[in-house]
């Protein structure tokens, strides 16, 4: 932890507050914010307050706070072990840290911290460690140099820890842009030893491993060179065996049309431990940075996400295009550019209005995204004249002529 420089500095110590009674005083935005950090120490946590938020009212609701409806009154903090003065009122607050200072109880005046005879340290989360931060009662700064320090942890520029134990990550990269991987995916693609990439995954934070992480191309490319699944799951296996740590680095999310499970299958096999590391699907976010809302109030009550991987005739394929056709909701097509007719014609033919709005992003959060709008009996002749390919999302249904309401 870091504490800012002063003649009088604050003492940082962690606090088990487990089973113990804390007493929060208001109900308003600032104890919204205080309450969830407290329940998840396990504190027996109760607020005193005429009105709460809603958000405060449902975690009363649900049993993980007491909420005593009504104001302060003296006697409130009788055996306290800790008390957050979270109120508008500044008589209120000083009542309470009086009443604090008179009962020997640790007390945080969020309307003047310094006031009080605790600060709370601007605070967060990271691979099992909780990280705070004091600068005097300047929160600002605080909560500045926290950022700073989870930011400079999570890509790898601090280590939290010296080495991660050999196994395999399933990564979900996300739709394309860098930014979208979460959080825990790019702190584990820091620890890499090896990343097994996809083509479909966020290329650029490949340049930002050290130039001792070895990267094995595994681009699937639609119809044409393709890594072999078996020789996927082989070098995750082996790697891992050799005692390495391997992140499996995939567009979208691993488990959506992204064969993780055939590869955390492979691994459990084989004995290799597996973290997996739910992605941001492009199905949902592709076409949500095209303004096209995949579900929205009086429009779309579901939404289905199919492969066109097999097209609708195929023998083997597993999708009733018939039942599709007579939804009237949302149908998020993936891989399905390049025989784009097969698929609306099927929808045609099972019942789907031919004037049924259409719209194609392709390379959606890149640089290099390109949207689409027709119908569905236009759009494959639409998406042939303008050369639309791979990678790209179809979105067929109402919601993909909505962009008309943002006008």
């Amino acid at each position: 932890m870091l504490s800012g420089m002063s003649v009088e500095q604050h003492y940082l110590a962690g606090l088990d507050l487990a089973g113990r009674r804390v007493v929060v005083v208001g109900g308003g935005t600032v104890a919204q914010r205080r309450l969830p950090r407290l329940v998840r120490s396990g504190a027996s946590v109760e607020v005193v307050s005429p009105e709460v938020t809603p958000s405060v009212q449902a975690m009363a609701d649900a049993g993980e706070v007491t909420w005593h409806r009504r104001p302060y009154r003296d006697g409130d903090l009788a055996d306290a072990w800790y008390v957050l003065c979270c109120t508008s009122v500044t008589e209120v607050n000083a009542a309470v840290a009086a009443e604090a200072e008179r009962v020997r109880v640790f007390c945080v005046r969020a309307d003047a911290g310094i006031a009080g005879s605790a600060v709370t340290p601007a605070t967060g989360d990271h691979d099992g460690l909780l990280v705070g931060v004091l600068a005097q009662g300047d929160h600002q700064r605080s909560a500045a140099v926290r950022d700073g320090l989870l930011d400079a942890l999570r890509e790898g520029r601090a280590s939290a820890q010296d080495r991660q134990p050999a196994g395999v990550a399933l990564v979900g990269g996300g739709p394309g842009d860098p930014e979208l991987i979460t959080v825990r995916g790019r702190r584990l693609l820091a620890r890499a030893d090896v990343v097994v990439a996809d083509r479909l995954g966020p290329r650029d934070l490949l340049d930002e491993l050290p130039p001792n992480v070895l990267v094995i191309d595994a681009a699937k490319i639609p119809y044409g060179r393709a890594a072999s699944q078996d020789a996927i799951n082989e070098a995750l296996v082996e790697h891992a065996k050799a005692g390495r740590f391997v992140v499996r680095l995939k567009g979208g999310d691993p488990y959506l049309f992204g064969r993780g499970f055939e590869e955390l299958i492979a691994c459990a096999k084989a004995g290799v431990p597996v973290t997996v590391v739910p992605g941001v699907t492009s199905a949902f976010a592709v076409p949500a940075v095209a303004d096209v809302p995949v579900t929205h109030r009086g429009v779309a009550h579901e939404v289905v996400v199919v492969s066109g991987h097999i097209v609708p005739d195929d023998p083997a394929s597993l999708t009733d295009w018939s039942a599709l056709a007579r939804l009237t909701g949302t149908i998020v097509l993936m891989m399905g550019v390049e025989k784009l007719a097969r698929f609306t014609d099927a929808l045609i033919a099972g019942g789907r209005p031919a004037s049924t709005p259409v719209a194609v992003v392709q390379e959606g959060t890149t640089h290099a995204q390109r949207v689409l709008r027709s119908t569905l009996d236009a759009v494959a002749a639409d998406v042939e004249a303008q050369g639309f390919r791979p990678p790209a999302v179809t979105v067929i249904g109402p919601v993909a002529g909505m962009v008309g309401e943002l006008a």
